[in-house]
């Protein structure tokens, strides 16, 4: 079995505002670009999506993947396992849970493991991702992040 290359990014112009992930998935002569812009949302919860997403593509289970991203928040919360931490205190004071949740529903179906990359330092395929989400968080008809424009809206009024 090979394994699968994943390259992600997030973009967000404001933070909140208006963003979008990319994501390349490499295997052999296989690629596939992803990409999607939100109307409302963080740069943290576009790396998170780019790299939820892109695993969310592959069509079988059991993938040997390897994850490139230049995001900290992403990288350092599963592979310092800040995350299980997170878990366990039933992410009490943490932001983003639905996405973590859904990446650890889908991780747990691949091997997977992290790679990260120096944003904006030359890396073809982190580069063709920071277009991909960058072009996405500027497209007309931007999709609702639900989730993030209810939560800030209680933010707001408390």
């Amino acid at each position: 079995m090979s394994t699968i290359q994943l390259y992600t990014d997030g973009a967000s112009s404001g933070n909140p505002g208006p963003g979008g992930y990319g994501a390349i998935l490499r295997s052999g002569q296989h690629y596939k670009e992803l990409s999607q812009g939100f109307r409302k949302t963080t740069n943290n919860r576009m790396e998170l999506l780019a790299v939820i997403k892109g695993l969310e593509a592959l069509k079988s289970p059991n993938q040997q993947v390897t994850v490139y991203s230049d995001s900290k928040y992403v990288i350092d919360s599963i592979e310092k396992k800040w995350l299980q931490g997170w878990v366990k205190k039933g992410f009490a004071g943490k932001k983003n849970k639905d996405l973590w949740l859904r990446y650890l529903e889908v991780s747990r179906i691949h091997q997977i493991r992290f790679i990260w990359v120096k944003g904006h330092a030359g890396h073809p395929e982190n580069e063709r991702c920071d277009q991909l989400a960058v072009a996405a968080g500027k497209q007309k008809d931007l999709l609702i992040d639900s989730v993030f424009e209810a939560e800030a809206m209680r933010g707001d009024l408390l």
